[in-house]
């Protein structure tokens, strides 16, 4: 770790301090917050506010899996960023947002033995994943207000159900994509309607999804595995646990490996295989994209020979 550097505090004018507010970059501008100092955040047993944040897992001086809340007040006292989102599919038009980086967060909470990974948990179990990587390359900001208002206040989802988007959601400043695996393009994680932070380790949060059987080398499965963890994962759970889609990963294994047409042509599109399926389409999925995905998901049927 690198020294940390010597500060010089300078008393100047308010004009002065103001023109050179005025001249910080934007769309991203660090605002003044009552509390900069590097300390933890206080962490309650008991929620006073439906607007508190619910924080688990890996939590800094208290037991692996504990849970506790972060107080909306305390959330507001940190470091903020505020800035015009105009490319998150959430918003019909440009939101300016205000909040803070999950960055700060997992320096305020986490326990430090290793790097946390971030699950963002929505009301109806999906899954926001924040592995460090994308943390580092996309500066992913928990919002707190947009447009100037409190979560009561924030416009609805644009999915059917027309539900409320608080108390939580997760947007960026800007998103490029990083990668891309055969047709699968790295896609921006921003669930709404959030109710909980886990912080996880992510070599063992990622141990139970890793490749499996004869076939783990193949850069086909590689691929798969890959994709599976950005998207698949959002919705489906490795167990019983909560999740919002029904399906298990070794459910989805043994429809890989009995019927592994069905399994492809549900992935592209559930609408074809089953009327009412609410898992949205992936039609930009190609043949060997499909075929990647198959081939990671057969190693976790029950009956595969390991």
């Amino acid at each position: 770790m690198l020294p940390r550097p010597v500060l010089m505090v300078l008393v100047l004018p308010p004009l002065f301090l103001a023109a050179f507010a005025r001249s910080l970059p934007s769309p991203l501008r660090t605002e003044s917050v009552r509390n900069q100092t590097p300390s933890l955040l206080n962490l309650y047993a008991e929620r006073s506010s439906p607007f508190d944040l619910e924080v688990s897992g890996e939590l800094a001086g208290l037991p692996a899996g504990a849970t506790r809340y972060v107080a909306r007040r305390d959330l507001l006292a940190l470091p903020q960023v505020t800035f015009e989102v105009a490319d998150d599919a959430n918003f019909r038009i440009p939101a300016r947002v205000r909040g803070v980086e999950l960055e700060v967060l997992e320096s305020k909470i986490a326990a430090k033995s290793e790097e946390a990974l971030i699950v963002a948990v929505s009301s109806d179990f999906y899954r926001g994943l924040y592995p460090p990587a994308y943390i580092r390359a996309h500066k992913p900001v928990l919002a707190l207000e947009i447009n100037g208002q409190a979560p009561p206040d924030w416009p609805r989802s644009r999915e059917g159900t027309s539900s409320p988007m608080g108390p939580f959601l997760i947007t960026h400043p800007h998103f490029a994509p990083r990668f891309k695996i055969l047709a699968h393009q790295d896609e921006p994680q921003i669930p709404w309607g959030v109710v909980r932070l886990e912080f996880r380790n992510e070599r063992r949060f990622y141990e139970a999804f890793d490749r499996r059987g004869s076939q783990s080398d193949d850069p086909a499965v590689e691929a798969g595995y890959r994709i599976a963890m950005q998207n698949c994962l959002r919705c489906h759970s490795i167990s019983e646990e909560p999740a919002k889609a029904r399906y298990t990963w070794p459910e989805l294994g043994t429809i890989a490996a009995e019927a592994p047409e069905q399994f492809a042509a549900y992935v592209k599109n559930p609408q074809s295989v089953a009327r009412y399926a609410k898992m949205p389409a992936n039609p930009a999925y190609d043949d060997p994209t499909l075929r990647a995905l198959t081939a990671y998901f057969r190693a976790f049927d029950p009956a595969a020979k390991r």
